[in-house]
Formats: C-alpha cells, sequence, structure tokens
C-alpha cells in the first residue's frame, strides 16, 4: 500500500472511532423520586405481601424504624398513617405499637364501590356483573351452608319483613342477605367482589323499595325461596331463585323510572 493511501486510510480511524463511542439515545427516562414517606410505606408493605410480617406481628416503635430507615420520626409516622388508611396494619386499643393487620371486607368493599362511582358506572353495568355472580354464590351457599348460615339468613330475612315503610335500614338489610349468601358459600373472592357491587346499588335501591308498589314483598318471598333452597342443598333451584331475584331489580328500578344508563351514586 502507498505511504499516501496508507495516510487516508489512518485519518478515517478517528472518525470511526467517534461515531463507534457517541452514546446511544437512553432506553428509559428519569423516574420521578417518591416522597420518603412513601418509600417507608412500600418497603413495610413488601414484608406484608411477602408473609415475612404477618398479621398480629408487632411492628417496631417509631424510633427503631426511623434508625432503620435513616429517616426522621415524622417519615415513618406518615408511612404508618397510610398503611393503617389501607387496612394493613391497626394500633389494638391499649397498644403503644402498630400490627399487621388483613382489611376488612367492608373497608375493601368500600374503596372498589368508591372506584365504581369515580368511573361512572352505570347501574345497568352493576346489574350484569351481579346476575353473573349472585346466582353462583347461591348455588355454592346451597352446597356448603351450615346450620349457623342459614340462621343468619333466616334472621336477616325476618329483619326485613319487620322493617317498615320508609325504614333506611331496610336496603342495609336486602344488602346483609347477600352478603350472608357469600360467607356461606365460603369463596373470600366472591366475597370481596359481592359486597362492592350490593353497596354500590345501595342508594338508587333505597328508592326503589319505597316506590315501587310490590317491591317489598317480592323481595321477601325471593329471599324466602332462595332460604329454602339452600336449606333443602337444591343448587339448581337456588341458582334459579337469585337469578329471578336479581332479574326483579332492574324491573323495579324501570317501574321506578331510574334510568339503567344512570351512574351509580357514593
Amino acid at each position: 500500500m502507498s505511504q499516501a493511501r496508507s495516510r487516508r486510510a489512518a485519518a478515517l480511524v478517528p472518525a470511526v472511532a467517534v461515531r463507534q463511542n457517541e452514546p446511544e439515545a437512553p432506553l428509559f427516562d428519569p423516574v420521578d423520586r417518591d416522597p420518603a414517606y412513601t418509600r417507608v410505606a412500600a418497603a413495610i408493605e413488601a414484608k406484608i405481601l411477602a408473609r415475612e410480617l404477618r398479621a398480629g406481628d408487632a411492628l417496631p416503635p417509631e424510633t427503631e424504624l426511623a434508625q432503620q430507615f435513616r429517616v426522621h420520626r415524622s417519615t415513618v409516622r406518615e408511612a404508618l398513617r397510610r398503611l393503617e388508611s389501607a387496612g394493613l396494619i391497626k394500633r389494638p386499643r391499649g397498644a403503644k405499637r402498630m400490627v399487621v393487620s388483613r382489611p376488612a371486607a367492608a373497608q375493601v368493599a368500600s374503596g372498589m364501590r368508591h372506584a365504581l362511582v369515580l368511573h361512572d358506572v352505570t347501574f345497568v353495568a352493576v346489574w350484569e356483573a351481579m346476575m353473573v355472580i349472585e346466582p353462583e354464590v347461591a348455588a355454592l351457599a346451597a352446597m356448603r351452608r351450615t346450620q349457623a348460615d342459614l340462621a343468619a339468613l333466616a334472621a336477616a330475612h325476618e329483619a326485613f319483613k319487620a322493617s317498615p315503610q320508609g325504614d333506611p335500614h331496610a336496603v342495609e338489610i336486602v344488602a346483609r342477605f347477600f352478603e350472608l349468601l357469600g360467607a356461606a358459600a365460603r369463596n373470600q373472592v366472591l366475597v370481596l367482589a359481592k359486597q362492592s357491587l350490593t353497596r354500590a346499588l345501595a342508594p338508587s335501591l333505597a328508592r326503589m323499595i319505597d316506590t315501587v308498589p310490590q317491591a317489598r314483598s317480592r323481595i321477601s318471598d325471593a329471599q324466602r325461596k332462595i332460604i329454602a333452597s339452600v336449606r333443602e342443598k337444591n343448587v339448581d333451584e337456588a341458582r334459579r331463585w337469585m337469578s329471578k331475584h336479581v332479574r326483579d331489580f332492574k324491573r323495579g328500578y324501570e317501574v321506578a323510572g331510574i334510568s339503567p344508563d344512570t351512574p351509580i351514586s357514593a
């Protein structure tokens, strides 16, 4: 190779090297820095969800947590408040330290109900979900119920029959009846799912019960038939009567002049 050609080739090498060493565009953008209390809460939550901390286990005192996380005690206190609001920890009466707990079903249902309201979920969407879930819950209850379950269902039924016209507690009793069936089904997933649905319908259900002339008698009759089916362990009848019961809700709403496209309220 001639000296001139060698010099030209050598002159190209630095340029190629420079291009090869050019930094590539980053694959990820920088993340936001969460407040310290958020990261403390997330770390404790991770231990709880990993079962390294179990229900009933006491957390270290706030001062010790602050030392372990190397943060101010006020940061730990705010993190614990967030976890307590989520139902993951609680302070037993008279206790100085927080202990790990499980969110109550009612607390989970309340959060889900708020989500349904904020997402403008309509009555008909909730009703469709109930048509899928409730008949199968009744069928499972017929297979798995105990004498205690039957007694609780009968008590709720009698309480509804005894509630006077205009009684605001009547809707709570109806919701309680559905929840007791869920408990009899022995399926915690269904219990958590159904509570939010029945509670979401409560405000408009109250309007329907005392507006539609036959609403109370039809609800009472359906409850009686469902209890009888569950008592006899008749799975098909329990499923059939619950389907009829939920369908009646939609008819009642229509008679009461409540549009199926109306968003549920808080």
